[in-house]
C-alpha cells in the first residue's frame, strides 16, 4: 500500500482549517453569530482537521490512508450540511423546529434564556451574489473533497 500523496495530506488540512478561520472571522469580527446548523458544519470541519493532522503525523501507511480518507469524509460531510442549511435559508425545505442561541449559563437560566439572541437557521445571516455562507460551504467543500480525492487517486 502506498501512502497518500503529500499534498492531498496538506489540502485535507488547509481546506477545514481555512474554514474553520473563515467562520471564525465572521463570527468574531463582523458579529455573525451562529446557528445550530452552522455549529454542525463547525464540528464536521474540526473533525476533518484532526484526522488530518493525524495522517499526517502518523508513520504507519494504512492508518494514514484511513485517517486521510476520514478526513474527507468529513469535509464533504460539513458540505452536505451546508447544502442541507442553504437549502432551509432558501425555503426551498423545512430545516429546525426549534430556534437555538448563543449565550446561556451563570444567574438565572431562565433570565439568561429569555435575554439571549435567538440565532435562526432559516435567515441567512449573510450572502454574496445570492449565495449564503452555508451555500459558500456547501460548494467550497464538496468541490475541495472532490479534487482532494482526486490527487489522492491519481498519486497511486
Amino acid at each position: 500500500m502506498r501512502t497518500v500523496p503529500k499534498l492531498a495530506r496538506a489540502l485535507a488540512m488547509i481546506v477545514p482549517a481555512g474554514a474553520m478561520a473563515a467562520a471564525l472571522i465572521a463570527q468574531y469580527g463582523y458579529g455573525l453569530a451562529p446557528c445550530e446548523m452552522c455549529w454542525w458544519q463547525r464540528y464536521a470541519h474540526i473533525a476533518a482537521l484532526v484526522l488530518a493532522i493525524l495522517a499526517w503525523v502518523t508513520r504507519d501507511v494504512r492508518a494514514q490512508t484511513v485517517l486521510f480518507w476520514l478526513a474527507v469524509l468529513g469535509i464533504v460531510i460539513s458540505g452536505l450540511i451546508g447544502g442541507f442549511h442553504a437549502g432551509v435559508e432558501y425555503h426551498w425545505w423545512q430545516g429546525l423546529t426549534t430556534c437555538s442561541t448563543t449565550r446561556l449559563g451563570g444567574g438565572d437560566a431562565l433570565d439568561a434564556i429569555m435575554s439571549a439572541p435567538v440565532i435562526r437557521c432559516d435567515v441567512a445571516a449573510w450572502s454574496l451574489f445570492g449565495i449564503s455562507m452555508a451555500g459558500y460551504n456547501c460548494l467550497g467543500s464538496l468541490i475541495a473533497a472532490a479534487g482532494i480525492a482526486g490527487l489522492a487517486r491519481r498519486g497511486r
